[in-house]
């Protein structure tokens, strides 16, 4: 099977571009060939078009449509947050926001420790 991640109800997906890029949105409908409606706890409702979505590995068990309330309690029950964090590619965007909110005196001593660690 070359697909191993599917455009369904309940996918959980990144935010690859626009206001709401990095968040976690869950799909909880499909729209047409090119939209989802995708909800998350932190956000309203919308349409997103799929080029704007990356598909991760989980999936939450939720019905088609569900109230905000449904949606928030499915979350906590499958632990995505703290999946998500754990993940390889959670932890690699972790430590890039990291890296993109250090300042010149922090990368300068990055630089003195790897030059440290080389010698």
């Amino acid at each position: 099977m070359p697909f191993k991640r599917y455009v369904e109800i309940g996918r959980v997906a990144l935010v690859n571009y626009g206001k709401d890029y990095g968040k976690l949105v869950v799909i909880v409908d499909v729209v047409d060939q090119n939209r989802a409606l995708v909800d998350a706890p932190d956000m309203v409702r919308g349409q997103m078009n799929f080029k704007r979505l990356q598909l991760t590995d989980f999936k939450i068990d939720i019905p088609r449509v569900p109230k905000k309330k449904t949606l928030i309690e499915a979350m906590e029950k499958a632990d995505v947050k703290n999946k998500w964090e754990n993940s390889s590619w959670g932890k690699k965007l972790i430590v890039q926001k990291k890296r993109a909110s250090l300042n010149d005196f922090d990368r300068f001593k990055i630089m003195l420790a790897k030059i440290k660690l080389e010698l």
